[in-house]
């Protein structure tokens, strides 16, 4: 259990806490799924000292995959990595986030979190009744992923306390930047797990009661985004404030350039022993030109 850290709710029987950095989803020079790499960079990662993995979030381009692709990428996963695994299960209709729930959990998945469904609007009622059906269809923890710049669709407070009484709800993962919003769920519902999804607020998630950091700085540099939850953890909070004015600075650095770009350029630039190749189309990857200004920033940072 964390020392200084928030813990884990009562209601998360996996109790989630520390560095879950969202994997990315490795793809070969012909575009198909790397399943090789994809599981060694989930290791990578765990190696570092992350406390668990999360593959298939928005890292992971989730969304542009094949049903095939999601389940190879879980059990590859689940496969691979000794820590915690929870598996990204989300999409539009209840129907196949319950299918994709269930899959993870007959692969070893440990939990699994599903984004909000998206594309069309949700009221309350169909959120509660969408995150029940999940829950009633396995017997490990079900994390909501709030992120509702990507899907249109925001969860009132009202919606999480409801949902905090569903058996199998386990906690949220957050990732709408409304620190107000997100302090309010957390001070209503302290038997749920909450993780911060954002590298601009590890520190101010861990402040307000955030036990699970979900980083995509931690996919490049894990051994940052570790070391900023142990100061926290350890008391020293300066050191951890430390930490996370370098997260801005890595985190604008990796903004550089097209959507979801820089962190499969940095690891490129890391020069590891695996290559989790380019981001898939309709995303695009960096120019050379702001590759080049990336390399000089992260070695301008002591990173390379």
């Amino acid at each position: 259990m964390p020392n200084n850290a928030p813990s884990p709710g009562d209601h998360d029987p996996l109790g989630a806490a520390g560095v879950i950095p969202p994997t990315v989803t490795a793809f070969d020079e012909s575009d198909e799924l790397d399943i090789d790499a994809t599981a060694a960079h989930a290791q990578f990662v765990a190696d570092a000292g992350a406390n668990g993995v999360f593959p298939l979030g928005t890292n992971g381009e989730f969304p542009l995959l094949t049903d095939e692709e999601r389940r190879q990428v879980v059990e590859a996963v689940a496969d691979a990595v000794d820590v915690p695994v929870i598996a990204g299960v989300g999409a539009a209709a209840t129907r196949t986030t319950v299918d994709h729930a269930e899959h993870a959990e007959s692969v070893g998945a440990d939990g699994v979190v599903a984004v909000t469904p998206y594309y069309y609007p949700l009221d309350e009622e169909s959120a509660v009744n969408h995150y029940t059906e999940v829950a009633d269809a396995v017997d490990i923890p079900v994390y909501i992923y709030h992120i509702p710049s990507k899907t249109g669709n925001e969860l009132s407070l009202s919606a999480i306390d409801r949902l905090a009484e569903v058996d199998g709800i386990a906690g949220v993962k957050d990732s709408s930047k409304d620190v107000p919003w997100l302090a309010q769920a957390i001070d209503r519902n302290p038997e749920l797990t909450f993780m911060i999804g954002s590298d601009s607020l590890l520190y101010p998630g861990l402040s307000i009661g955030c036990s699970g950091l979900i980083s995509a700085i931690g996919n490049v540099f894990p051994e940052l985004v570790v070391d900023l939850y142990e100061a926290y953890d350890a008391g020293e909070e300066e050191r951890a404030r430390e930490l996370q004015s370098k997260a801005f600075e890595v985190r604008d650095a990796l903004k550089r350039g097209p959507y979801m770009a820089g962190v499969k350029t940095a690891l490129d630039l890391r020069d590891l022993s695996f290559d989790v190749g380019s981001t898939r189309a309709p995303l695009r990857m960096m120019s050379d030109e702001d590759e080049v200004a990336l390399e000089d920033d992260l070695t301008s940072l002591g990173l390379l």
